[in-house]
């Protein structure tokens, strides 16, 4: 059994005990999350797709930590007219652990 989320305006693919890494979604760690922008839901032949979201589908799952993405470096440059400008940008994520598929 698998569904596709939407979470952050980026689609997911998430089955039951997977870890998946999404941008900040607030809570502590250990809190309950659903994710109610379900997709799609495929349990074995039967696919149940949505138009765009599902009617009563759900996930349920569990923060496991808050924390931040890799460094990015953002560097503007301008030739010939001795502009730079250096920037350093972390993306803050939320791993979560899918417990249950409902739909």
């Amino acid at each position: 059994m698998y569904a596709i989320i939407e979470s952050g305006g980026k689609q997911c693919r998430v089955s039951p005990g997977a870890l998946v890494t999404l941008e900040r979604i607030e809570g502590d760690a250990g809190k309950q999350v659903e994710l109610s922008k379900v997709l799609l839901v495929a349990d074995g032949d039967q696919v149940k797709v949505g138009a765009p979201y599902l009617q009563g589908a759900l996930v349920m799952s569990e923060i496991v930590r808050q924390g931040r993405g890799p460094k990015i470096t953002v560097f503007k440059f301008k030739r010939r007219k001795r502009y730079r400008r250096t920037q350093g940008h972390r993306q803050e994520q939320t791993t979560l652990r899918i417990t249950e598929i409902r739909g």
